[in-house]
């Protein structure tokens, strides 16, 4: 089920074997629900169908309009996303691996690319486990075309195991997904930014030759840390405070991004999909019923974090808006100087103060 086949990315590096990534992503993952060519050409068809269906909606319901050349979504299966998601992570970790590698002067050895393979089996398996998550995403393609990507697989599956109306519940999900097309191609600045500021965190996050023995020790010494509840994931055992607060600052504008996505995909209504209210209190059961090892593995990826922040960030769009409006909410899109403060997701009156030089009350 999908639209894509495998792309190239940029060229491969001997630290990370990239395509090797894909091939074990490709080996790993569940395929999904078995379905025959017919059915699943069927809801090929119904995918695209309310992908577009969902424009018009998303972008009266947001005031926000994309530009008539924005490409459409594409339906992918499983694999096809992890492709997608291992090439734009292949040039999102350039400046990584020059520094990683920085004053290193040996060239390409066997060690070297048994260990790409290794980097590159380690990627493809944390890839096949996200890739039975995703119902939707919005691929940045940092050196690509950004596209919309609606995982087929995975939204046959969580709506049959909800017991939601099919048509409903897919052009539910796009709606979500729609928004954040609109996001990025409404807003001209905002994908370059998310760009930017991921890879300078990210680059700064990376240890250096020198730096690398050290790190490796201490993420051993506090990945129990990982596994308790509270934990942002792996990542946050080994963060100075000048990292936190980066992470926070990037954390604060996804809440934001995914926040505003599950407001206006609810906003749409009843008119438009009908069953919305009954697709909203299902997924949010499915949301928090997650236990056992999926927790776990959840926990150190950061899974959990990225559910919280949809809570944090849906509260505080509509405390915005509950207090300015629309329109005046909207103003959130004017520049990175106007996107929220993570202590103003948890405090919106302030982002308004800020924003709007309005005093309200509490």
């Amino acid at each position: 089920m999908t639209d894509r086949a495998d792309s190239a990315g940029a060229g491969d590096t001997q630290f990370v074997d990239w395509e090797f990534a894909k091939a074990t992503g490709r080996r790993l993952v569940n395929p999904g629900p078995k379905v025959g060519a017919a059915e699943a050409a069927e809801i090929v068809g119904r995918l695209r169908e309310v992908a577009l269906a969902a424009q018009e909606p998303i972008a009266r319901t947001a005031r926000l309009h994309s530009p008539g050349d924005a490409p459409s979504a594409i339906v992918v299966d499983r694999p096809g996303w992890i492709a997608a998601n291992i090439d734009s992570m292949k040039t999102l970790m350039v400046p990584i691996i020059e520094k990683v590698s920085a004053g290193s002067r040996s060239g390409p050895s066997a060690a070297t690319a048994i260990g790409s393979k290794v980097t590159g089996a380690e990627a493809g398996a944390v890839l096949s486990f996200l890739a039975s998550k995703v119902l939707g995403q919005y691929d940045l393609a940092p050196e690509g075309v950004p596209r919309l990507m609606l995982v087929a697989p995975n939204i046959v599956q969580v709506e049959r195991e909800l017991g939601v109306d099919p048509h409903d519940f897919r052009l539910w999900v796009a709606m979500h997904e729609e928004t954040h097309r609109v996001q990025f191609t409404a807003v001209p600045w905002l994908r370059q930014h998310m760009i930017d500021r991921t890879r300078t965190l990210s680059t700064d996050l990376a240890p250096t030759p020198a730096e690398l023995s050290s790190r490796i020790q201490e993420i051993a010494r506090r990945l129990p840390e990982a596994f308790q509840a509270g934990s942002q994931g792996i990542g946050e055992v080994f963060l100075t405070p000048e990292q936190r607060d980066g992470v926070a600052r990037i954390t604060a504008i996804m809440s934001l991004l995914e926040g505003h996505a599950d407001v206006m995909m609810d906003d749409v209504g009843p008119q438009v999909i009908p069953t919305v209210a009954d697709i909203r209190a299902k997924f949010s059961q499915r949301r928090g019923g997650v236990s056992g090892l999926d927790k776990v593995i959840r926990r150190v990826l950061g899974l959990e974090a990225k559910m919280r922040q949809y809570a944090d960030g849906a509260g505080f769009v509509r405390s915005v808006i509950d207090r300015v409006g629309l329109d005046d909410f909207n103003a959130i899109w004017s520049s990175p100087e106007t996107l929220p403060t993570p202590a103003e997701i948890a405090r919106p009156k302030a982002w308004v103060e800020r924003v709007h030089g309005r005093s309200i009350p509490s």
